[in-house]
């Protein structure tokens, strides 16, 4: 009897809630943050303000997307990043810089 991998990769999926940097134009204040539920804001010196955290499933990622687009607040970029085993975002470590 083998193992099936597909089932283990499937929990292992189940288990990881991904953490997204999403990054707008301009500043959102500090009001936002109640807006963003959870996610922390953080203004950048390039004029853009990141959004990090937790997004639970892609249906709360499209209606985070969806109430940016409806406050018409710009998209600059999206990512996910990977998230470290203490359960906190990796941070972004380069060698040779």
């Amino acid at each position: 009897m083998t193992t099936d991998n597909r089932t283990n990769d499937a929990a292992a999926a189940a288990d990881h809630v991904p953490h997204y940097e999403i990054r707008v134009k301009g500043h959102l204040g500090a009001r936002w943050s109640a807006w963003f539920d959870g996610l922390t804001l953080t203004t950048e010196d390039d004029g853009t303000t990141v959004i990090r955290g937790e997004v639970v499933d892609q249906a709360a990622l499209h209606g985070l997307l969806q109430k940016l687009r409806d406050v018409g607040i710009t998209l600059v970029s999206l990512t996910e990043v990977p998230v470290a085993p203490t359960g906190l975002p990796a941070l972004n470590t380069h060698e040779g810089d």
